[in-house]
C-alpha cells in the first residue's frame, strides 16, 4: 500500500469535503481517505498496483475540485 498526501483546492465546506472523500473512496484499490478542509489535504492509502496518483488527481478533478501531489 501507498500513502500519498494530496492538496486539494476548491472545498469551501464540509459537502466539498464529503464529495472528494466519495470520489477518492469510490475508486477500486482505495483503502482510506481522510480530507482536512482548513488545510485543503487528503491523505490517501492506496493499491498502488491498481491506482496511480493520476488516477486519484483525475478522480477529484472530475468531482470539480482540483487537486495535485502535495
Amino acid at each position: 500500500m501507498e500513502k500519498v498526501k494530496l492538496k486539494v483546492t476548491g472545498m469551501t465546506c464540509n459537502n466539498c469535503l464529503k464529495h472528494v472523500e466519495t470520489a477518492l473512496a469510490e475508486l477500486e484499490g482505495v483503502e482510506s481517505v481522510k480530507v482536512n478542509l482548513k488545510k485543503g489535504i487528503a491523505n490517501v492509502k492506496f493499491d498502488e498496483t491498481i491506482q496511480e496518483v493520476d488516477d486519484l488527481t483525475t478522480a477529484v478533478d472530475q468531482a470539480g475540485y482540483q487537486a495535485e501531489r502535495a
